[in-house]
């Protein structure tokens, strides 16, 4: 019985991404190959015989994954086509499977050219399946967001990300500085870009070296 409330509930998800959600046909294959891929996983792990023994929730590695995908679309918007490519891009980030995001993503703008948040979001992908690492092509695609529209907040400030992550210090400093100087004083991105930069000033000071002259 279990398993056929499992298989009804797959099947519905994959049916609403494709007739609600109207996922290209491109996707398909993805979103079945992802649905799949977490039945096996209940195959082999899961136990739905067994009492249940709820325990503390562990720390996850992933936990700020949610927090930069809500910053991602504070940032820019997730309405029209390529919306319905984010959202199950999303769903598949969430479940740390940044490969199948990136491909799925990288269809995406192969489609939709100069939507520059299709482009933030294939950057971010590409980045976290190189475990946070910058990469030539998760670089290519924040520049090529940025040219799009180079008044998106989300290529300079996700582009700083990467390169923090990446241990380019004084480089994610100045991407950020650059971005906090033409930032409207009412961003919503203000607040948290300007304590990023700050703890930048103090692992480079920490390092030994001189942290730049705030813009402000």
């Amino acid at each position: 019985m279990t398993w056929a409330v499992i298989l009804a509930v797959a099947l519905a998800v994959f049916g609403a991404l494709v007739f609600v959600f109207k996922l290209p046909r491109v996707g398909w294959e993805l979103a079945a190959a992802a649905l799949l891929f977490g039945i096996s996983g209940y195959a082999m792990q899961g136990h739905p015989a067994e009492p249940g023994a709820p325990k503390p929730p562990s720390e996850d590695s992933r936990s700020g994954d949610a927090a930069l995908l809500k910053a991602r679309e504070a940032m820019g918007n997730s309405s029209g086509e390529g919306g319905r490519w984010m959202i199950l891009a999303d769903s598949f980030a969430r479940n740390g499977q940044f490969r199948a995001a990136a491909e799925m993503l990288g269809n995406a703008v192969k489609q939709n050219p100069n939507d520059a948040d299709l482009w933030v979001a294939l950057g971010n992908a590409l980045v976290e399946h190189s475990d946070g690492m910058i990469t030539p092509a998760a670089q290519f695609a924040f520049q090529k967001a940025a040219r799009i529209d180079p008044t998106h907040p989300g290529p300079p400030f996700f582009m700083g990300l990467a390169l923090a992550q990446s241990g380019r210090l004084a480089d994610a400093r100045a991407v950020w500085q650059q971005l906090l100087d033409r930032s409207p004083p009412g961003a919503a991105w203000r607040d948290d870009l300007e304590a990023r930069i700050a703890r930048i000033d103090q692992m480079m000071a920490a390092r030994g070296g001189a942290a730049a002259p705030s813009g402000n």
